[in-house]
């Protein structure tokens, strides 16, 4: 399908300013975005990745952020248990005491 012109060069805008924007994401962004399409509410996962991303080298934020891409869950229903059962798959101690704490943390303050 070819399109015109005009519409082709918006939609290139379109992609140059998400590419920007990005590559712009500080690590507290991209955890927190994460966490959302993994299934967190967005509040908690704000707070949540407040927490962890200076706990965490860059190497187990990545370990954690694959988890939004495992199975065909709907990832809009998950509990916070569920998440943290999926983390505990990833058999990093680290990971899991640190997701756990935000996580309790974060419910706690509500």
């Amino acid at each position: 399908m070819i399109l015109p012109t005009a519409l082709r060069r918006k939609y290139a805008a379109t992609l140059l300013l998400v590419a920007a924007l990005s590559a712009c994401a500080t690590p507290q962004n991209r955890v927190e975005a994460g966490l959302v399409d993994a299934g967190i509410s967005p509040r908690m996962a704000a707070c949540m990745a407040d927490r962890m991303v200076d706990r965490l080298s860059l190497v187990q934020l990545r370990r954690l952020q694959s988890l939004s891409k495992v199975g065909k869950t709907d990832f809009r229903t998950i509990s916070v248990d569920q998440f943290l059962f999926r983390v505990r798959a990833l058999q990093d101690p680290e990971i899991l005491t640190v997701t756990s704490k935000a996580a309790l943390v974060c419910a706690i303050e509500g």
